[in-house]
């Protein structure tokens, strides 16, 4: 059964033009970006494979799909043939760190401790840069990790014990994201678990170039945040930063998960503006993560929203909102806390769901449409 066929997904496709929560959506003069779930996507993991909550997702250049999970979120009644002795026929956890072809099917499965490092608790995010490195990071353990493609370890960044807070020029606190700038071989993480910045290393050597906080300005561990809410100031502070993308003009869009906001900058770390996505959004906020759109000039923004278990569309140039995917449920096309968003060459979309939602959907670009 193809994906056209199911009358679901009517439903998606018309949600991405319609209004915006709370936000009226803003005039997309060329059209919103269309989709339609695969419901064929991925296919079923093999050796009884189970996944965890998804913290992290990305699509390579070759359009393979990477995912790093949670095992540690399993319960023993998910993962009966792994306890000893077996209690159950079926399952046992995946590897945290999986690579799917572009046709759904597990190319590999890798990670865990190794010599020499220490593997994070949990796993928060996976990156593959210009030389194909793979980038894993973790929210309880403040460090970076680099590795092959086929997992073997080429660096590490930050202390895994310790964090020195968010003007520590060489120790991470609960580092969320990466981008790397195949130009200049910079990295930019998003530091924000604990820390409350974007930090910049160079890529190879890990040295510290620099790192700035909300509006560009200096972090401060020791502000005090106010009250939250549509009517609220906006925070002068990141509350978690807790997502990044760098576009091919050379800035950085930044979620700031509580503070339901996206902050832009210059690769310098200059500001340049903000949007606040329904900011009466209390709970872990609006801004999970974001993708950029395929198109070469990257016109759209896509975010996942994890607590209104939807996904929004934005105008790149001015950060307005043109429109939003799926509705919280666990039926196909739905969502139960998207926290990962990606996409591929054709436009297509990918996302992980974290909590209990613990699932990767696809979404096939249908063009531009017209409201």
């Amino acid at each position: 059964m193809t994906a056209s066929r199911l009358p679901l997904l009517a439903p998606i496709v018309a949600l991405a033009l319609l209004t915006a929560c709370d936000t009226a959506p803003a005039a997309a003069p060329g059209g919103v970006p269309a989709f339609e779930v695969d419901p064929t996507w991925p296919e079923r993991l093999p050796d009884q494979w189970i996944l965890g909550t998804i913290t992290g997702l990305f699509v390579d250049s070759r359009d393979h799909v990477w995912i790093v999970h949670q095992a540690e979120t399993l319960s023993p009644r998910e993962t009966g043939a792994a306890q000893e002795p077996p209690t159950a026929e079926c399952c046992v956890p995946a590897p945290p760190v999986i690579e799917l072809d572009a046709d759904g099917r597990v190319v590999q499965g890798w990670g865990g401790p190794g010599e020499g490092y220490v593997w994070p608790n949990s796993e928060h995010g996976v990156y593959l840069d210009h030389e194909d490195h793979v980038w894993v990071g973790g929210y309880s353990h403040h460090h970076l990790m680099k590795f092959t493609r086929d997992g073997e370890l080429l660096l590490k960044i930050g202390d895994p014990e310790s964090s020195g807070g968010s003007n520590d020029p060489e120790r991470l606190g609960g580092p969320a994201a990466v981008h790397v700038n195949p130009e200049t071989n910079e990295l930019f993480v998003a530091d924000g678990y604990r820390n409350r910045r974007v930090v910049v290393f160079d890529a190879d050597s890990g040295e510290y170039l620099r790192h700035w906080g909300a509006y560009g300005e200096r972090p401060d561990d020791d502000y005090e945040f106010g009250p939250r809410g549509a009517d609220a100031p906006p925070a002068r502070q990141f509350g978690l930063v807790h997502g990044l993308v760098g576009s091919h003009d050379g800035r950085i869009y930044v979620t700031d998960r509580p503070n339901n906001r996206i902050q832009v900058f210059e690769e310098s770390g200059e500001f340049v503006m903000e949007k606040r996505i329904a900011p009466a959004t209390l709970q872990s906020g609006t801004a999970f993560t974001v993708a950029l759109s395929h198109d070469p000039e990257q016109e759209f923004l896509y975010l996942a929203d994890g607590t209104n278990h939807k996904l929004w569309i934005l105008r790149r140039e001015d950060l307005e909102i043109v429109g939003e995917i799926g509705s919280g449920g666990r039926q196909i096309g739905q969502f139960i806390r998207p926290h990962n968003i990606a996409v591929d060459s054709r436009g297509n979309l990918y996302t992980g769901e974290a909590a209990d939602g613990r699932r990767v959907q696809r979404f096939t670009f249908q063009g531009l449409v017209t409201p």
